[in-house]
């Protein structure tokens, strides 16, 4: 056994030196797959949308054809029980299931979640569930990137890496923004901006958002027309709607959790039970309120028209908040990616008429306003502001607007951290490893990760010999330095620069303790890499 742990280790280090050649390659091959899988979920959804259209103008001002939508809505409240009891894992966004993941903490099955996910997304959304895409793509092309590490062999070290290249994909292929894809793999579900992971998904989101560009069009998913830039003087405003977002934000994550907490207390009642509020008042709202229904592109649509006035606005921002709050506590399959950026969409069209009739915006910035709001937003819920300035630029198909953009999702961030609020997909992942009873451990025996470390200008290891770092060697084995595109041998005498790349393998029981050594002794700390099994 130690045998075999000692040459799987030597066969990853062979590895690493062509990691990133390799890691470009099989993130073309994890794009073509996440792309394609991700590409037909979104045609499946769209299907969904119009199907569920035509069918509620047939059963509309009838009240037999009304009264059997209802039966068939609880019908696929049961059908979708079903697909979450076969598959527990693609409860929810499927985001938090990936982070687990790539924390090390569950191991689902990759071809049952695509089966069960997209069954079970498509039933959702024609049932009328106010869930978006986003989320159970990113979950759909992390495991076409677990299929392809299977296919091929990989480590678990490099089985992560493509893993977070099918997310990367996912978000791409979902929202044609394949910056964004890349951004948010790193900022949000690897939080590792290291060379080899930020240049196979950026290989994986490209190669993904070409399918999807060539199936769906280039077209920017939003459409609103912006004229002209926000001038300086106007910046006060952006500054209260980064504010304003920030506490939105802060209120959107409390709710979201209290409604996954609300229907735990419904234990009494079976899975298809609880899965059927949401389903029932999906029938509801279809014959009263449909464009709250789904993602939210027809609330999208009526912004478009620009003809709502300042209390319907406000209706549908209220019903679409309370309504995504009753899907997504539900446990149905879906994320809360599109429906919070229609959220943020609305609260910026309401806060911009409110300075438009006050004479305090321009009428022709409206569109900007609503643009940065969905952006603070994002920010605010998910906290990852550069995702969310990169994926509204390229969503809205214009980076004019950078400025303002970054300036109030900083403010908004700024606002939910002072306010003590977690990252929404921090707190959903907490949750989910407690409802699968996961003991979350800082170190479990048995495994070994790998640490990289740049070292930094004036530290301890600049002009320091490896053996004279004194690195403790009963945690860790120096494995490779790079300098620039050189590979050197770290033999004890090797004298360290500023700049050198130094890998170490580390037990991971040792990791926290070997992190806080590398920090004081290194410098700059570029978190650790994944584990892999020895």
């Amino acid at each position: 056994m130690k045998e075999q742990s000692h040459t799987r280790i030597r066969q990853l280090v062979d590895r690493y030196d062509s990691m990133r050649t390799i890691m470009l390659a099989e993130g073309i091959l994890v794009g073509i797959a996440a792309g394609l899988i991700s590409a037909f979920y979104r045609f499946a959804l769209g299907k969904a949308d119009e199907w569920r259209g035509a069918i509620l103008d047939f059963c509309r001002g009838n009240g037999l054809r009304m009264a059997g939508w209802l039966v068939v809505l609880i019908f696929l409240a049961y059908l979708v029980s079903r697909l979450n009891r076969w598959e527990p894992m693609i409860s929810g966004s499927g985001i938090p299931q990936v982070e687990a993941e790539i924390i090390g903490y569950i191991r689902p099955n990759w071809w049952k979640v695509i089966l069960a996910k997209l069954s079970g997304g498509f039933l959702c959304i024609i049932g009328g569930l106010s869930l978006g895409r986003e989320g159970p793509s990113i979950q759909l092309g992390g495991m076409a990137g677990k299929g392809v590490s299977k296919f091929l062999k990989r480590f678990r070290l490099e089985e992560h890496f493509l893993i977070t290249c099918g997310a990367s994909a996912g978000l791409a292929a979902a929202f044609n923004a394949p910056m964004a894809g890349v951004m948010f793999a790193l900022e949000e579900v690897h939080k590792n901006f290291s060379a080899i992971v930020m240049l196979s998904c950026m290989s994986s989101a490209l190669v993904a958002d070409y399918i999807a560009n060539g199936l769906f069009g280039m077209e920017p998913v939003f459409s609103f027309a912006v004229q002209d830039m926000i001038p300086l003087r106007d910046y006060p405003m952006i500054i209260g709607l980064g504010l304003l977002c920030g506490v939105l934000g802060v209120l959107y994550n409390k709710v979201l959790l209290a409604s996954q907490t609300a229907y735990g207390k419904l234990d009494k009642l079976p899975d298809w039970g609880r899965l059927a509020i949401p389903f029932v008042l999906a029938g509801v709202l279809g014959f009263t309120m449909p464009a709250v229904l789904g993602g939210g592109h027809g609330m999208i649509v009526q912004l478009y028209s620009g003809n709502l006035v300042l209390g319907s606005i406000l209706a549908l921002l209220v019903v679409k908040f309370l309504y995504s709050m009753v899907s997504f506590g539900s446990g149905a399959p879906g994320g809360i990616f599109f429906p919070l950026l229609v959220l943020g969409a609305y609260v910026g069209s309401a806060y911009g008429v409110i300075l438009v009739s006050g004479g305090l915006l321009e009428s022709e910035l409206l569109n900007n306003i609503i643009i940065i709001s969905m952006a603070a937003l994002f920010s605010s819920i998910v906290r990852a502001p550069v995702t969310g300035v990169v994926l509204i630029s390229e969503m809205t198909g214009s980076f004019s607007h950078l400025l303002s953009l970054a300036t109030a999702s900083l403010i908004a961030y700024v606002v939910a951290d002072l306010m003590g609020s977690k990252p929404v997909y921090e707190s959903l992942t907490e949750r989910l490893l407690m409802k699968q009873n996961v003991k979350v451990e800082k170190g479990r025996s048995g495994k070994k990760s790998m640490l990289t470390c740049v070292v930094e200008a004036g530290s301890e290891a600049d002009g320091c010999r490896i053996r004279d770092l004194c690195l403790p060697s009963r945690w860790c084995l120096v494995i490779s330095v790079t300098r620039g595109e050189e590979d050197l041998i770290p033999r004890g005498d090797l004298e360290l620069r500023a700049g050198d790349t130094l890998v170490t393998l580390v037990q991971e029981r040792d990791m926290l303790a070997m992190e806080s050594v590398m920090r004081h002794k290194v410098g700059l700390d570029e978190d650790r890499m994944e584990n892999t099994q020895s």
